[in-house]
């Protein structure tokens, strides 16, 4: 027997028309790359993406095509979010981080119709244009006493595109399992994978976001999206907003840690999101200028994902800010979030260590998340919070299989696994141990390069750290700690070795230490430890 329940499908065009019904006057906020802040509502946001889809359908954008986007976090690009999805084309966000023969390839991979580029990718689009020939347009998201001076076949202006187009537009009620939208994984392994998202897997995931046990939103907030849109949708933050009426503030270009900490007091930011190298910037500006920000900003919460957020990290946003840290987790296949961490009732109370513990962890599953630790044989672990394994993970918002590709990513039960090293407690929060592949097998053992990591970061001198293996005639491999030191600070091997002996088991201390200038990151600020492996190759250990 079926319920008796109307049937509405799921739908992102329906949490824009929630927003004009129910906080069309909520502002959003905006550091443009032309360089003023620009202030519009969601109202603002709304009349002008049903322009661009009346723009879209005129230029011939036809149901399920992709359009892509070169952009920054700013009210344009939070206008496409609505309008390609809206109107049932896909919208293709692009991590302007990769490199162009990447870019070129995922341009053509998605056969993106039309690309959608901020000034600050001009040259990069101008040099691609060439290499692809699918794109019938290209459009600069400006208006024209701004556009650029660059040789580009079929170059439209942003605003002169809409600024002709009705404010009325029917939104088409589809079916909520079509695709929504798409973002490639960062490729460090071969070319980027594909992810598409639905309509239906987005809003669910955006809902998940909003509860308590999630990011908690709510009309009361005012959230700085320092995560980018063009990865993964910026964790589904622009529709949780919408959903939600919380205030929007998207910092555009500029994430140096002077202007987060401008836009965060100027637009009273109560929740602000990002990767730690980021929050690092912020931080090391608030310590070189000697700021008081728990005074002078409204910052309640910060979420911490894309790695594993370092101890010390963590503790100065609950000293200096006066900031509770939720660590969250998950994968671009995933949406991306799986986990975040909030406390139970229990630790009610908890001193700072016993805080600081908790939030190392990345969390406990979202509703709509199955997870669980194997061994190398497939057979589920204990949840002891000790027994680490692989973490594999299946839910409604969770990849099956990569665009273009008909091999299922999943296993024979439908269990899709991350890559990652994990143990799981009894209280069902989860902490990455490691990377598969990055962590270190020495002697039969497992060493934890992220613990390691984590520890050498609570240096007053070091500024970022990592942690690789290193081939060991006697013990497979052993640990070699690579560091970049903050400016002006210095700090010796020895000295470094003798402050992680209180800190990690002693057959853990890394063998060595290098100095380094800088660490290479992914695209989406990631550790990018396969360049750091080839770097080291041939690194003969001290002693060795």
């Amino acid at each position: 027997m079926l319920g008796l329940m109307q049937d509405h499908p799921l739908l992102i065009s329906s949490v824009l028309e929630h927003a004009l019904r129910s906080h069309p006057l909520t502002p959003i906020a905006s550091r443009t790359v032309e360089g003023p802040i620009h202030h519009c509502t969601y109202a603002d946001v709304g009349r002008r993406a049903k322009q661009m889809a009346n723009a879209l359908t005129r230029l011939g954008i036809a149901p399920g095509e992709r359009i892509g986007t070169l952009a920054w976090n700013g009210y344009r690009h939070m206008e496409l979010y609505f309008a390609v999805s809206g109107m049932g084309a896909v919208l293709h966000t692009i991590n302007p981080r990769l490199f162009p023969e990447q870019i070129e390839f995922i341009v053509q991979h998605a056969e993106d119709r039309v690309l959608f580029f901020d000034l600050t990718f001009s040259a990069l689009v101008e040099q691609l244009a060439p290499h692809l020939p699918g794109v019938k347009a290209f459009v600069a998201m400006t208006e024209r006493r701004h556009m650029p001076d660059i040789q580009i076949p079929n170059l439209l202006c942003f605003e002169e595109l809409i600024a002709s187009e009705s404010e009325e537009f029917v939104w088409p009620c589809l079916d909520e399992r079509l695709a929504s939208s798409m973002c490639y994984t960062s490729g460090t392994t071969g070319n980027p994978k594909g992810v598409m998202y639905s309509h239906r897997s987005s809003l669910l995931h955006s809902l998940a976001l909003c509860t308590p046990d999630g990011f908690g939103l709510s009309a009361a907030d005012s959230a700085l999206l320092v995560v980018p849109m063009f990865h993964v949708n910026a964790w589904g933050m622009p529709y949780a907003c919408a959903m939600s009426g919380a205030k929007l503030v998207l910092p555009g270009p500029a994430l140096d840690g002077a202007s987060l900490y401008e836009l965060m007091r100027s637009e009273r930011v109560t929740l602000a999101l990002g990767v730690p190298t980021v929050w690092m910037m912020l931080q090391q500006h608030v310590e070189t200028q000697g700021l008081a920000p728990a005074a002078e900003l409204c910052l309640e919460r910060v979420v911490i994902g894309g790695a594993a957020a370092p101890r010390s990290q963590v503790e100065r946003f609950e000293r200096d800010f006066d900031t509770r840290v939720m660590h969250a987790w998950g994968m671009t296949e995933m949406s991306p979030l799986g986990t975040v961490c909030n406390p139970l009732p229990k630790h009610a109370g908890a001193d700072l260590e016993a805080r600081l513990d908790l939030q190392a962890k990345q969390g406990r599953a979202l509703f709509g998340v199955s997870m669980k630790v194997v061994d190398d044989e497939g057979v589920e672990l204990p949840r002891d919070g000790r027994s680490a394994g692989h973490l594999l993970v299946q839910g409604p918002w969770i990849a099956s299989h990569y665009y273009r590709n008909d091999e299922t990513i999943l296993d024979a039960q439908g269990w899709f696994d991350t890559g990652d090293v994990a143990t799981i407690d009894a209280d069902g929060y989860m902490q990455i141990t490691d990377r598969a592949k990055d962590v270190i097998k020495s002697g039969g053992e497992w060493i934890s390069s992220i613990d390691l990591e984590n520890a050498a970061m609570g240096h007053a001198a070091v500024a970022e750290a990592a942690v690789i293996g290193i081939p060991h005639e006697k013990w497979q491999e052993r640990p070699l700690l690579v560091v970049v030191l903050k400016p002006g600070r210095a700090a010796s091997k020895a000295e470094l070795r003798d402050f992680l002996a209180e800190r990690v088991a002693k057959w853990w201390l890394p063998d060595d230490v290098a100095f380094v200038d800088e660490l290479p990151h992914t695209a989406t600020g990631k550790l990018l430890k396969m360049k750091l492996r080839e770097r080291f190759r041939d690194y003969v250990l001290a002693g060795d």
